[in-house]
């Protein structure tokens, strides 16, 4: 058998075979190249149109295989119920409500400058005794502390020189008119010795005010002066403790404070403050009594904005029943001039449930829906403020409770 036929037979063994000359070989090389060449370029066009085949195959199947057209299922509404017996509940209607529109800011109670008076003492000295505190509620005349002081002796020192001087001056006058009666002097030595009298009976009198001013008495002078209460109130500031010391007219050892009456000191909006004019009546609310409302009345819008926060001072003066204190927050509320218009319900028809506030309003195909709403203020005759949810003309059941009751049980 021929080599050039690329048959799978098993060739002769290489000592048993003759050799071909070298042309031969070579031509059969040329031979194989060729036939190589010939099975190689249809496997090439064969896998080229299997590929283009695939890609036109996975083309049509992707168009076959895309999913349908997708379709909207209402879902069930969690807020609409039906009942076997609707009449059992009844209904009443939603009522407009006017109310004046209302501005709510917080504030903080302090006391009214008019009636604050600070403490002096018009000795100076050492502080031998307290007898007062801060935050004491004080008599007016009662004992606050004791000073010793260098002022009293030097102040009845003047007062003993002024009455010697008195003494001499009223003993030269009485001899002065003795002797004016006998011609043995003038008039007008007479009157200059009535004038020395006069001044030196003042210079004493003042001196013995003098004492009197700084706590002691010409009759019994002591070196210890009582400081007293100026006025009753509450000590709001203390600024000495023992053994300390105080000048006269100088540092204030306390303040007393007038506190029947306070000043709320609000901060309202730049936006707000046209809505808020002196003289309007204002609702304080206390942070720690929020269920006690006081009265008051704007005394005083302050011209000067805080230019961080962008508001403004208003004060509103109260009266204080005892339970005000210096500090405390509160809540004031201005009455608007033009009216807010909202809805009232029964206050029975509002069921708090999940943290909100709903109703349950008629069907026309006789179920009820819930619908939640946003309550406001207790009304009289047992009402209740809706700000959103409703409106005026609907109607709601007024036993919602066991309405609810109803259909949970189902």
């Amino acid at each position: 058998m021929r080599r050039d036929t690329l048959t799978l037979q098993a060739e002769p063994e290489l000592s048993e075979a003759p050799v071909p000359p070298e042309n031969a070989i070579g031509g059969a090389r040329n031979h194989m190249k060729n036939k190589c060449s010939g099975l190689i370029l249809p496997l090439i066009a064969m896998a080229a149109s299997l590929a283009i085949g695939g890609c036109k195959s996975e083309k049509v199947n992707a168009d076959s295989e895309a999913p349908p057209t997708a379709r909207v299922v209402q879902d069930f509404d969690v807020n609409l119920f039906s009942v076997d017996h609707p009449d059992n509940f009844p209904l009443a209607s939603v009522v407009e409500h006017r109310a004046p529109t209302k501005l709510a800011v917080t504030g903080t109670v302090n006391p009214d400058i008019t009636r604050t008076v600070p403490v002096i003492s018009l000795a100076s000295g050492r502080i031998v005794g307290i007898y007062a505190r801060l935050g004491d509620q004080v008599k007016k005349g009662q004992l606050l502390l004791k000073v010793r002081s260098d002022d009293i002796s030097g102040g009845f020192s003047n007062y003993q020189m002024a009455v010697a001087d008195e003494a001499l001056a009223r003993a030269q006058y009485e001899r002065s008119q003795d002797l004016y009666k006998h011609g043995a002097i003038a008039l007008n030595d007479l009157q200059v010795a009535q004038d020395v009298e006069d001044k030196a009976k003042v210079a004493a009198d003042t001196a013995s005010e003098h004492l009197r001013l700084l706590g002691s008495s010409t009759d019994h002078p002591s070196g210890i002066v009582d400081i007293t209460a100026p006025v009753s109130g509450v000590i709001t500031d203390q600024q000495v403790t023992n053994a300390a010391g105080v000048q006269s007219l100088g540092t204030s050892p306390f303040t007393i404070s007038d506190l029947s009456t306070v000043w709320i000191v609000c901060d309202v909006y730049e936006n707000d403050l046209p809505s808020v004019h002196a003289g309007d009546p204002a609702e304080i609310t206390l942070n720690a009594y929020p269920g006690q409302v006081l009265k008051g009345s704007v005394s005083n819008i302050l011209p000067i904005l805080d230019p961080n926060l962008r508001t403004g001072k208003v004060r509103i003066e109260v009266a204080n029943p005892g339970m005000m204190r210096i500090g405390m927050f509160v809540t004031a509320t201005f009455q608007g001039k033009k009216d807010a218009v909202s809805v009232a319900v029964p206050a029975s028809a509002v069921l708090h449930l999940h943290d909100r506030d709903w109703v349950y309003v008629p069907t026309s195909d006789k179920r009820f829906r819930r619908v939640g709403v946003v309550g406001g203020d207790a009304l009289p005759n047992g009402m209740q403020e809706i700000k959103s949810g409703i409106q005026a003309g609907q109607q709601v059941i007024t036993n919602p409770l066991a309405l609810q009751n109803e259909i949970d049980n189902k």
